[in-house]
């Protein structure tokens, strides 16, 4: 099965099987999840495809959550030529590590 789906303002492709970090949910590790905001649902080589009109009516896809984390730090550097100022921020994204069922 392959299916679009969106969350956290994203859209992922999806299979069965396949683990994916999508932006961070209020669940716990090991709660099951379900995304009912599915754009496009089809057979794993392509085939009889149906696309929704912007969602799909009454199809949900179910996902197992394996972990909750942050990615690696990101730095931002503020740096202004001249007049010796330069500051540097770093931010840790926060994510949820899900097995698409």
């Amino acid at each position: 099965m392959l299916a679009v789906i969106a969350t956290g303002g994203k859209q992922y492709l999806v299979k069965n099987g396949e683990v994916l970090k999508i932006e961070k949910l209020e669940v716990v590790a090991g709660d099951k999840v379900n995304f009912d905001k599915v754009l496009l649902m089809a057979d794993d080589d392509g085939s009889n495809a149906k696309v929704g009109t912007p969602y799909l009516d009454g199809v949900k896809v179910e996902a197992n959550v394996v972990r909750q984390g942050k990615n690696r730090t990101l730095r931002v550097e503020k740096f202004k030529r001249k007049v010796r100022y330069h500051k540097v921020h770093g931010q840790r994204q926060r994510f949820t590590e899900v097995k698409f069922a």
